[in-house]
């Protein structure tokens, strides 16, 4: 017999299993928010920096005010602290150490050309030469970025607009051959992964494609609740060839339970009976590339809540803003932000306002300043300072005063 969920439940399955169901109780340390990026199985980096680098941000979201020194720690400190590193996860991503294993088979695809953009396999093909040189520099010099090994005089090369050294960076960083060992700035140092990655993870043994990919689906239906066959495999990006056979695999050895969700085209999929909380009474501002909505189509099915990321498309064809990000509060998406950090004038800039049909509640509105004023002050800004003429910001302008 096939369970069946309403959406609302569907809803409160997933943002339990996101982490929204129940707030962090005392102050944030590094075991906490280890437990948190434990639980996402994955943590998009991206290098925009408006409002804060998105990394940070869905800790902040699901635990409130830390220190980013602490996230700082566990991806890039010292040996005996690190508890994360970066490869290819959701995109370009923050990951626990405990699934370095499970990608050693995406690391052998890269290898061989397979499952990496085009261009960089082109590379890997034609410019051997270059990436063994620099392999060469890493394993003699530690801990190198693209920067100190560039010997590009012009402007711009034939590899987009990446010189030879960092294209060969990273084919090595896909390839496996090197590992980020720390950054300066936001530029990656790399360095070899036996001498970054613990032998526990680096010496583990060799497991083959099926077994590692069945575990990686096995996480993304953790860390997604509820979640259709297109929403498991994009979660760690894995081939839909590939997540076919496996999800079916999975689903006879009783492993994910198929599930009916109202309103739902395809069948979705749970690890086993679902728990679903009574309520869930979160308030949250959600990063652009935050887990529990990076998949587009999804969100709508969930939500019903229409978002995409506007920061590639013309200022005068943009319907929300550059840096939107949507305020979840209880089980709904109910409004988006559109936010800068306006560091040297000390401001957390709202430059608009918008709100779902259904408008915003007093407590809605309430929570949002809240969250507005957290946001502030986690970012060490003093004032947040509205730049929108909408009625929902008139309504919000006494409430951060």
């Amino acid at each position: 017999m096939i369970v069946s969920l309403s959406r609302a439940e569907a809803r409160r399955l997933a943002l339990s299993a996101q982490g929204f169901a129940r707030a962090p109780r005392a102050e944030i340390k590094h075991r906490q928010l280890q437990a948190q990026i434990e639980r996402l199985g994955v943590v998009q980096i991206d290098s925009v920096n408006a409002l804060v680098r998105s990394h940070y941000l869905p800790a902040f979201s699901r635990l409130g005010h830390y220190a980013p020194q602490l996230l700082d720690d566990l991806a890039w400190g010292k040996p005996r602290r690190r508890a994360l590193f970066e490869y290819w996860g959701h995109e370009a991503s923050l990951l626990p150490l405990e699934l370095y294993p499970l990608l050693r088979w995406r690391m052998r695809r890269a290898a061989d050309g397979r499952g990496i953009y085009r261009q960089l396999a082109e590379f890997g093909r034609q410019q051997q030469g270059v990436i063994q040189r620099v392999l060469h520099s890493v394993r003699e010099q530690g801990a190198l970025g693209a920067g100190s090994l560039s010997t590009r005089t012009e402007r711009a090369g034939p590899w987009w607009d990446w010189s030879a050294e960092k294209h060969a960076l990273e084919w090595l960083f896909a390839a496996g051959e090197v590992t980020v060992a720390g950054r300066r700035g936001f530029e990656r140092l790399y360095d070899l992964p036996e001498r970054v990655i613990p032998s526990a993870q680096f010496e583990h043994p060799e497991l083959d494609e099926g077994e590692a990919q069945r575990q990686l689906l096995l996480r993304s239906a953790d860390a997604l609740g509820v979640a259709t066959a297109r929403d498991l495999r994009d979660y760690f990006r894995l081939d839909a060839g590939d997540s076919r056979v496996r999800l079916a695999e999975l689903v006879e050895a009783g492993e994910l339970l198929p599930v009916q969700v109202e309103g739902w085209k395809q069948p979705a999929y749970c690890r086993g009976e679902p728990r679903i909380p009574r309520k869930v009474t979160a308030s949250a501002l959600l990063s652009p590339f935050d887990s529990l909505i990076w998949e587009r189509e999804r969100t709508e099915r969930l939500f019903d809540f229409r978002y995409r990321l506007e920061i590639y498309t013309p200022q005068h064809k943009r319907v929300y803003g550059y840096y939107v990000l949507p305020f979840l509060h209880g089980e709904r998406l109910q409004a988006r932000v559109d936010l800068r950090s306006e560091r040297a004038h000390g401001r957390l800039a709202v430059h608009a306002v918008h709100v779902q049909e259904a408008g915003l509640s007093e407590e809605a509105l309430l929570a949002l300043a809240g969250q507005l004023q957290a946001l502030a002050a986690w970012l060490g800004l003093p004032q947040v300072v509205l730049n929108c003429r909408s009625v929902e910001a008139a309504r919000l302008r006494p409430l951060l005063c």
